[in-house]
C-alpha cells in the first residue's frame, strides 16, 4: 500500500468515526431530551420573528437589534464534528462581515451552557450565542439536522436555510446578501 493510498485510507476511517461519535452522542443527547426532531429548515420568503435569547457572554440578544439588518442563526453544538468544521468558518464570517452590518446569533444546543461556553473558549470564537432553553426553542424551533444556518434578511424574511454542514465557498456567499 502506497502513501497515498494509506492517506485516503486513514482520512476515510477518521470521517467514519466522527460520523459514528456524532451518532453516539446524538443517541445519548436523545435519551437526555436534548435533541429534538424539527421540521425542514423554512423556505426563503417566510417571516421569522425573533425571540430575546440570553447570550453566553451574559449579554442579551434583542430581536430589535436585527432589525432593518441581516441575521444569521446558526444552531450548534460542541459534539456535533460537522459542526467543528463549519464553526471556525462561521466565526471567520462573523469577523470579516460584522463591520458591514452582518448580525449573528449562534444557538448552542449542548446541554448545559457552561459546555458550550467552554467549548466556546477553548476555540476562541467571537461570534455571539447563545444556549437554546426551553423557551428559545418554543419560540425559535431548530429545524432537523445539524449544523443549521438561516440568514433571515433586512425585512425579517428567510433569505438561505440550510441543515447540515456548509463548506467554506457557501459560507462566503453569506456576505452576498448584505
Amino acid at each position: 500500500m502506497n502513501d497515498t493510498t494509506r492517506r485516503r485510507l486513514l482520512a476515510q476511517l477518521a470521517a467514519c468515526a466522527a460520523g459514528m461519535a456524532w451518532v453516539q452522542g446524538a443517541i445519548g443527547q436523545q435519551a437526555q431530551g436534548g435533541v429534538e426532531h424539527g421540521s425542514p429548515p423554512p423556505k426563503p420568503g417566510t417571516p421569522l420573528p425573533l425571540p430575546a435569547v440570553p447570550l453566553l457572554d451574559g449579554g442579551n440578544f434583542r430581536p430589535e437589534s436585527a432589525d432593518g439588518q441581516v441575521l444569521v442563526l446558526y444552531w450548534w453544538a460542541s459534539w456535533c464534528p460537522f459542526c467543528a468544521l463549519q464553526s471556525p468558518l462561521m466565526n471567520k464570517l462573523w469577523l470579516a462581515q460584522r463591520g458591514r452590518g452582518l448580525q449573528m446569533l449562534g444557538l448552542s444546543i449542548d446541554k448545559t451552557p457552561e459546555e458550550a461556553r467552554a467549548y466556546l473558549a477553548t476555540h476562541s470564537y467571537a461570534f455571539p450565542s447563545g444556549w437554546v432553553t426551553p423557551a428559545v426553542a418554543k419560540a425559535l424551533p431548530r429545524p432537523r439536522g445539524l449544523p443549521v444556518t438561516i440568514v433571515r434578511g433586512r425585512d425579517g424574511r428567510v433569505l438561505m436555510a440550510e441543515a447540515g454542514q456548509l463548506f467554506a465557498e457557501d459560507i462566503e456567499e453569506i456576505a452576498r446578501f448584505l
